[in-house]
């Protein structure tokens, strides 16, 4: 029998797989727990719901993404270029989650999950504009940063390197930096 950690998993990935092919909303608990071939109420020990199921999706995700936005903060030395890099880098791991995040969006915003990318863009924009950035830098920001997580997923095909020298390049020419 499979270590509950395992079933757990098993049920985040086969979810994740149903999700992005169906949609959230109408993809069933019962459909997860007929694809792995366990009962409803073992998915159910797991997670109790399906908003929980779509949070330990996600969570992981935003834990990096809020651990990548403290550790720029907390370093001196970060060049604005350095940060481009790390943002795509990041996106380019998790780009299968990002697109369950993007092609969800009510679902994620009644979890209150929207808030949380929204401020990271805040604060990417503040960690290379300033806080008193102008209108101008902070679309050039929502440009930059919001085009570098669409590139990585509108480019599935591209080699790692190839695309991350062109998002970075075009990233850094929207907010005007070399």
């Amino acid at each position: 029998m499979a270590r509950p950690s395992d079933t757990k998993q098993r049920i985040l990935q086969t979810a994740r797989e149903l999700f992005a092919t169906q949609g959230v909303q109408q993809t069933s608990l019962q459909e997860i727990a007929d694809r792995l071939g366990i009962t409803k109420p073992a998915l159910y020990y797991h997670f109790a719901s399906r908003e929980e199921l779509i949070r330990s999706i996600v969570t992981p995700l935003l834990d990096e993404g809020e651990q990548f936005l403290l550790r720029m903060r907390n370093r001196t030395d970060v060049t604005p270029r350095e940060l481009v890099e790390g943002f795509f880098d990041f996106h380019y791991r998790h780009r299968e989650d990002v697109l369950l995040l993007l092609t969800e969006m009510t679902t994620l915003a009644e979890l209150g999950l929207i808030d949380v990318v929204l401020s990271w863009r805040a604060g990417l924009t503040e960690l290379v504009f300033g806080t008193e950035a102008t209108l101008e830098q902070q679309t050039r920001a929502v440009l930059a940063f919001g085009g570098m997580q669409d590139c990585t997923m509108q480019f599935p095909d591209a080699s790692f390197d190839e695309l991350r020298a062109a998002t970075v390049t075009a990233a850094c020419a929207a907010l005007g930096i070399d």
